[in-house]
């Protein structure tokens, strides 16, 4: 049986170009750019200097607020600049610069051995783990939920077209996943763990599979998930795996659930066990505009361009969208002067194969987009309401229930900039209040 949710979409998966592409470690750039804002909460605060020598795994920043994380320095080196305001695809942040020296001296935190639920939940704090699928939103937060919990589910869908850097991970570092996993299972004092794996990664179920059978696991569970889109979306992933619906304006720790990613399991793993804080992660680049599509290992403050160049650059001129996430709900950014965070989970390059570069008309009644709405919304509605600087009918039509997956925009005939319209009503109803 594959379990899965109602409604959806099903975009060609594009994996191809790098599914098969081992991780490989991307050298260092000469600098690094690391944004103060890498997680949904207030940005840290920085604790470190112009002119202060760090080193790899040094606290740089502090969280500034129970709904905050830490921030580290991904190499050893000299601090340049604090403060410098960088474009982020989530806006403008501010960043500590710090020139590589090269000599890659790291320090560690104390590893911990048969920890207790609050030593591993202060160990995730401590280390800056946050939501690595894109949110970002601060791991130990979740971790302590006000509504009792009995089910933790590992997001390992990767729904989302061409990215295969989760993939990855559950191949090449099956254990360490896995215990990530079993670790944030002992954070909220239960005895068992869901993974839910989409049936069109048959390898990464097999390994995984395998090494529970090997080391006589009984306390993970490998729930099997049909291919659509949005399956990793936290609200389906919990339908699907237990029929529980979240309720409106509500988080998953209502419905007795809590649900993390791939790599934040993987980086729980690496904080607890080995005494490594957040400062580097697995992504994807890829797409037609790249020359070769690649998984790399990449410290965060990365320049995109020169994550680029290491992939061998852009595969001809013809390069439309320089999107940082996925085709669906990935972010369009002008250019590769954006720093990678712990959230950058794909570089994606499309030309105009890839891309949709229609120009929207007006709505032609279709109703195609609340066919596959997954929250049951009426995307034609809210997109008239807002167009008529009616907030009150885009609250009536559920705009603040949207998840902005993108499939409203994704099958509209008329090419209607859907998604954009339910951020931008989202955005208006806040400014109202």
């Amino acid at each position: 049986m594959n379990y899965t949710f109602k409604r959806g979409v099903h975009p060609n998966s594009s994996k191809s170009a790098s599914k098969n592409k081992p991780i490989e470690r991307m050298p260092a750039p000469e600098k690094v750019s690391i944004s103060l804002a890498q997680h949904i909460g207030k940005p840290a605060m920085p604790i470190v200097n112009v002119g202060d020598y760090v080193k790899a795994g040094q606290l740089i920043a502090q969280a500034d607020g129970f709904v905050s994380a830490n921030i580290y320095s991904s190499v050893s080196g000299t601090v340049e600049s604090i403060s410098e305001m960088r474009a982020t695809p989530m806006g403008k942040s501010a960043h500590i610069v710090i020139a590589n020296d090269g000599q890659y001296d790291a320090v560690t935190l104390p590893i911990l051995e048969n920890p207790t639920k609050d030593e591993i939940i202060e160990r995730i704090k401590v280390a800056g783990i946050v939501g690595m699928g894109g949110a970002g939103f601060p791991t130990h937060v979740k971790l302590m939920p006000k509504d009792k919990v009995d089910t933790l589910i590992i997001n390992a869908a990767e729904c989302e077209p061409y990215i295969t850097c989760d993939h990855r991970i559950m191949l090449e570092y099956t254990e360490q996943f896995v215990e990530g996993a079993r670790l944030l299972m002992k954070a909220l004092a239960l005895d068992k763990v869901y993974i839910g794996v989409e049936t069109n990664k048959p390898d990464a179920i097999d390994a995984i599979k395998a090494y529970v059978l090997d080391k006589n696991i009984t306390d993970v569970v490998v729930v099997p998930l049909k291919p659509k889109y949005p399956q990793g979306a936290e609200k389906q992933l919990i339908y699907a795996v237990t029929k529980r619906k979240v309720p409106v304006g509500g988080l998953p720790a209502a419905v007795g659930c809590v649900v993390d990613n791939v790599h934040t399991a993987l980086s729980t793993y690496q904080a607890v066990v080995e005494g490594k804080p957040l400062y580097e992660r697995v992504m994807t680049v890829t797409g037609e505009g790249i020359k070769e599509a690649k998984n790399l290992l990449v410290r965060t403050g990365t320049l995109y361009d020169k994550v680029l160049e290491y992939c061998g650059g852009f595969s001809s001129d013809n390069v439309v969208k320089l999107i940082s996430g996925g085709p669906m709900m990935g972010i369009s950014v002008m250019n590769g002067e954006c720093a990678t965070t712990k959230t950058t989970s794909c570089l994606l390059l499309l030309t105009p194969n890839g891309a949709n570069l229609a120009d929207p008309t007006e709505c032609i009644n279709c109703s195609k987009c609340a066919s596959v709405c997954p929250m049951n919304l009426m995307p034609m509605f809210i997109d008239s309401a807002l167009a008529n600087a009616d907030l009150d009918t885009t609250i009536k039509y559920g705009v603040l229930s949207c998840i902005e997956c993108g499939c409203c925009a994704f099958i509209c005939p008329a090419a209607r900039p859907l998604v954009q319209t339910m951020k931008l009503a989202k955005k208006k109803i806040k400014e109202r209040k």
